[in-house]
């Protein structure tokens, strides 16, 4: 990417950014909603040793709801309001000004792993401050890569569903019909040990629980290593794996945003259908 189009990228994440801030149900339900989890988690259970873990409540569901945090911001947020701004026609106006239509797409995605980034932060930091959450030196890098890694694949995975649903008004429910369904078998809800096998099995297929499990793990005080390993032992802490599936999912998600992505409105949605309807009667 050229000097110039690198400018051109950060001016996009400053503008999404500012976007992004001043929708409050945006900022809540990405950066709010799951630290509310966190405290409720620990009011309810309170902040005793997981007796399958090892680790305190607050020890695995901090590292855990901040990976759903990251992930609405790029799974979420990215498929939703792309799907609403091709609905609005801003996407055909983008393509018919001289910004590149890649320029565009990168600071859309810069900006929602940014806010994921914030979000992370935000409830690591509140984890570690108030309930004791500890951070680990000697996993830090390995838990970064994992951040990076997962938020790439989810964002690509937005795309593909922004890509995909037929307009704004079906992209919320199609992202969260599945995102929230595969929190729960992808341990950030509840932990998958104390489960059935099956339901184990089944979050090991989604990319969410091994976003989990390879930023997750690096906040497990019980497990050694510094995470850069294929696969490790039970007592031991490896990303390549992890990173490994989720890869595999954001390239193919990309491959297919890339095949299916239209820049034109697909239809009208909803309201405007209203409007059109009030209009006819009226005239």
């Amino acid at each position: 990417m050229r000097h110039r189009d690198l400018g051109l990228v950060l001016q996009q994440i400053r503008y999404q950014n500012r976007i992004f801030w001043r929708s409050p149900v945006s900022a809540f339900f990405t950066i709010a909603f799951p630290l509310m989890f966190l405290v409720l988690f620990t009011a309810l259970f309170g902040n005793d040793e997981i007796g399958s873990l090892g680790v305190t409540t607050a020890q695995f569901y901090a590292p855990a709801l901040a990976v759903f945090g990251a992930a609405s911001a790029t799974y979420t947020n990215l498929s939703i309001t792309t799907a609403i701004s091709r609905d609005e026609g801003i996407l055909k106006k983008i393509r018919g000004t001289p910004l590149p239509p890649s320029v565009y797409i990168a600071g859309r995605v810069g900006s929602a792993v940014w806010i994921a980034l914030i979000a992370v932060i935000i409830m690591m930091t509140i984890g570690s401050v108030v309930y004791g959450v500890e951070i680990r030196g000697s996993t830090f890098a390995a838990a970064a890569l994992s951040f990076v890694v997962g938020a790439a694949a989810f964002a690509a995975l937005g795309l593909m569903v922004a890509a995909l649903v037929p307009n704004g008004d079906s992209a919320p429910a199609v992202a969260q019909a599945t995102l929230l369904p595969t929190a729960f078998v992808s341990d950030v809800f509840i932990v998958t040990e104390d489960t059935p096998a099956w339901m184990e099995a089944l979050g090991n297929i989604f990319p969410l629980k091994h976003f989990v499990a390879a930023f997750g793990d690096a906040f497990n005080p019980t497990l050694g290593g510094s995470g850069f390993a294929w696969s490790g032992s039970e007592n031991e802490y490896a990303i390549g794996l992890h990173l490994a599936v989720m890869a595999a999912w954001g390239i193919g998600a990309a491959i297919i945003a890339v095949r299916y992505f239209k820049w034109d409105p697909q239809g009208h949605r909803r309201g405007s259908r209203r409007r059109a309807g009030r209009a006819g009667a009226n005239s």
